[in-house]
């Protein structure tokens, strides 16, 4: 082909169908066309650096390897150059003028039958080059291969009916792209725009990216890096300028992965949470990247939402590198990217907090939400996720926490069950009567005191085998305990519990003697299927017309003095007993945080304390 001739060539219908599909389908925001040349650039020098190792007589070698981008507003055209292998004339035929690959021939047949979806155009190379003419109306390539002989030749396209092909003047190896821009997209002649577009997108570019003669891409991708060669201050550097991290980083993952995907990740936990301090619902700060080129910075489905709060980066060779940029949280890659990031994260709080409880003490009391969220919502991760739960119980000093692994440890022989309580504070739970028929017995009970605990236990069931059971409700079983103190006898307990049943009414669903009590007259059980003290107040407060109807077990103590006088005055003093016998169901109410109105009670007293006085 001589200097002077010039070839015209007709797009292949489907290139036609492609770059109608490129332009006003499949992405959705015109900004990636940057992106996505800068990618391209980066993958031809990749290559450059692969033929200095193998081709010994490579010509050029050692040339800088970079992109350079330049606008020329009145022109109103973007130039990008690399030095890249370039593109022979077949080539360039076959890569921006031909669909050679017969799977995406098939697959435009497809979707013309309206079998398809964009999805699935993923991969294919070439593709992400087309994106050029949403901002452009004509394209330049300008090129010159790095093989023997090769031709200096220049393509040109208005990305709609053909292209064209000539020889022009001596080139250097690589490729320059020159857009024309169109009326709508003429402010990415605008140097500010650009540089915008590569810290967003392309930051972190293996290859230095050239603007205005300065250097865009500054910051190094720490993920790719061996975590020896990388230093504390280089982290936490990249931490709050890449993370935009405003604190310091509390914990760090920073790993590789080869299966079941390829995956380079270094991901931070923030010492302080922002959803605490008031600034709302954060947004996921773990951005997705392949081959350090930015697909999403915001990426759905990457990792579950309780994981949130945590920043970084996610890069994965495996990805597809051009469409589904738009349609990632679609891809079962990602979903597979999510299980295996997600298990990683959670062994590594894990690991840290075995190796400095005091230090996971603080990060949890700041992020425990978070984790119990995760145990309510991300049903595969929820028993590993039980592991990082912190508490108090009746065998840690105030203030003091355990886990669950901890409480497992120490259970008796033939224990199978996990004993909690939920309560405001640890002075309210050990100042009512639940605990102390298992402080007794050396049973150890948790003590939970968030508004969200007790959807927490219900959603993980049970730890290590062991059944997670409230002490509140009934249904709990006790062995037998030596106490002191004679009790009534069976017959007077019998009458006792009959008595009280009759002057309770619908109060109460049943009255026993039972083995919980130890210094407490009575006590409040909750049915196995009832709702507890703190669903309800949660109901109550998102519905003022929310209104439940309390009915309990009441178990009494027949060793207590309250109890066994009570059984001397039922039938000499009655109206005295009835009295003492409806303020007992009420103090037990009180005890358990079911009493929603005490104005009966206030009477009541005051004419107990008026018998007594007379």
């Amino acid at each position: 082909m001589s200097a002077s001739t010039t070839e015209k060539h007709v797009f292949q219908a489907e290139i036609q169908q492609l770059l109608d599909l490129v332009v006003h389908s499949l992405y959705t925001d015109k900004d990636i066309f940057l992106r996505e040349l800068i990618s391209n650039a980066s993958d031809s020098m990749e290559k450059v650096r692969h033929l200095e190792g193998t081709e010994k007589n490579f010509k050029d070698a050692g040339d800088d390897l970079q992109i350079t981008l330049e606008m020329d507003k009145e022109a109103k055209t973007v130039t990008l150059t690399d030095r890249g292998v370039g593109m022979t004339h077949d080539e360039l035929v076959e890569n921006l003028g031909t669909i050679a690959h017969s799977g995406t021939k098939a697959f435009l047949e497809q979707m013309k039958e309206g079998g398809g979806s964009p999805a699935g155009l993923i991969g294919q190379f070439g593709v992400g080059f087309y994106s050029a003419f949403m901002v452009a109306d004509k394209v330049e390539v300008f090129s010159r291969s790095w093989k023997e002989g090769a031709q200096n030749l220049r393509w040109e396209s208005d990305g709609k009916t053909g292209y064209e092909i000539e020889e022009v003047d001596e080139l250097p190896r690589g490729a320059k792209i020159v857009l024309h821009l169109n009326e709508a997209s003429e402010d990415f002649a605008e140097e500010f725009k650009v540089k915008s577009l590569i810290e967003r997108y392309s930051n972190f570019v293996g290859f230095p990216i050239m603007l205005d003669g300065k250097r865009v891409n500054e910051v190094e991708a720490l993920w790719l890096k061996n975590k020896s060669a990388v230093s504390e201050e280089e982290y936490k550097a990249f931490y709050q300028f890449a993370c935009k991290g405003f604190d310091e980083p509390a914990y760090r993952l920073h790993f590789a992965a080869d299966a079941p995907i390829a995956i380079n990740s270094l991901i931070f936990a923030p010492s302080e949470n922002p959803e605490k301090i008031g600034f709302g619902k954060v947004d996921g700060g773990v951005a997705l990247y392949c081959k350090k080129v930015l697909i999403d910075a915001e990426p759905k489905g990457l990792l579950p939402e309780w994981l949130r709060f945590v920043k970084g980066v996610v890069d994965s060779a495996d990805l597809p590198l051009n469409i589904s940029r738009e349609t990632m949280q679609d891809s079962a890659l990602v979903q597979k990217l999510n299980a295996v990031i997600s298990k990683r994260i959670i062994k590594m709080f894990e690991k840290e907090a075995n190796s400095d409880p005091e230090k996971y003490r603080k990060f949890y009391a700041a992020f425990e939400r978070f984790f119990k969220e995760g145990i309510a919502t991300d049903f595969a991760n929820k028993d590993a996720l039980a592991k990082l739960l912190r508490f108090e119980s009746s065998m840690t000093d105030a203030g003091e926490v355990c886990s669950l692994t901890d409480y497992a440890g120490r259970t008796k022989d033939g224990q199978d069950k996990i004993y909690y309580l939920v309560g405001q504070n640890r002075d309210q739970i050990e100042s009512g009567p639940y605990v102390e028929a298992f402080k007794a017995r050396g049973l150890e009970v948790i003590y939970f005191m968030d508004a969200v605990d007790e959807y927490v236990v219900d959603s993980l069931g049970e730890f290590d085998g062991k059944k997670l059971v409230s002490i509140r409700h009934a249904g709990a079983e006790l062995e037998d305990l030596d106490s002191d103190g004679d009790a009534l006898s069976e017959e007077d307990v019998t009458v006792l519990c009959e008595f009280l049943q009759t002057e309770l009414g619908d109060g109460v669903t049943k009255v026993s003697s039972g083995k919980r009590l130890v210094n407490s007259p009575v006590i409040a059980l909750v049915p196995e299927d009832g709702m507890s003290p703190q669903v309800r107040q949660m109901m109550k407060a998102m519905d003022e017309n929310f209104k439940d109807v309390v009915k309990v077990e009441l178990e009494i103590n027949p060793r207590h003095p309250l109890v066994k006088k009570l059984s001397e005055v039922r039938e000499s003093q009655p109206d005295v007993a009835k009295l003492v016998a409806a303020q007992l169901l009420d103090n037990a109410l009180i005890s358990a945080g079911l009493l929603d109105d005490a104005r009966e009670t206030i009477t009541r007293m005051n004419s107990l304390m008026e018998k007594a006085m007379s």
